[in-house]
């Protein structure tokens, strides 16, 4: 059985009331996504769907980027825009150690911070990273996952604004990474392609995209 992940490009509608909502609402977006995996995944249907997402904007057009093991595009709102879903099974199987690539993702690089001796025992809050600590944060990550980063170069996004009485106070600080990369650890990418990168998943960051990188 494959159990590769699929993902859908979504052309976004701009002209629909339910993508201008989602576009302000961080949490909307995430029940709009959720929509199209399978129901009845149990406590952590995110999880068990591997639903991760991205926004990508321009100053034309809003493409929404969907990966989950089973996504059906039916199930958005009626006119949210034009889906085409295509496999990841293609990429995966091209991963090889030393194949170059183009990477492309949007991350929440954050730490926890720590607290003086006689706070012993109590955690400290999840702060943003910015800067020359987040790019470090990202390399850290990404030689994890199994690339050895050639280029990083760092954009920041309009941070996700969670709404509603039971979302988190927090707003997530987002910023996207582009560049490229060599495989070392095919397998290692290959999970961190399924499971996502950071935290701010339910918020549009984590999803890792590759593509073969273009020859100079």
């Amino acid at each position: 059985m494959n159990d590769h992940p699929v993902i859908a490009r979504i052309r976004l509608n701009l002209h629909s009331r339910d993508v201008q909502h989602d576009l302000r609402d961080a949490t909307q977006m995430h029940r709009t996504v959720m929509r199209m995996v399978p129901d009845n995944l149990g406590d952590a249907p995110r999880q068990q769907a591997g639903l991760l997402y991205r926004l990508e904007e321009t100053d034309t057009f809003s493409t929404l980027l969907v990966q989950a093991t089973h996504l059906d595009p039916a199930r958005l709102p009626t006119g949210y825009g034009q889906a085409d879903i295509k496999s990841l099974t293609p990429m995966f199987t091209a991963l090889r150690k030393g194949l170059g690539v183009r990477y492309r993702i949007v991350l929440n690089p954050t730490k926890r911070e720590r607290l003086p001796l006689q706070e012993k025992g109590t955690r400290g809050r999840i702060v943003p990273l910015s800067g020359a600590d987040a790019d470090q944060w990202w390399l850290r990550r990404a030689t994890e996952a199994g690339l050895n980063l050639s280029i990083l170069t760092p954009t920041s996004m309009e941070p996700a604004r969670p709404r509603g009485k039971d979302a988190p106070r927090m707003r997530h600080s987002l910023l996207r990474y582009d560049g490229t990369a060599t495989v070392t650890d095919p397998d290692a990418l290959k999970d961190a392609v399924i499971h996502g990168i950071g935290r701010g998943k339910p918020y549009g960051a984590g999803l890792l995209s590759l593509a073969p990188a273009t020859i100079a």
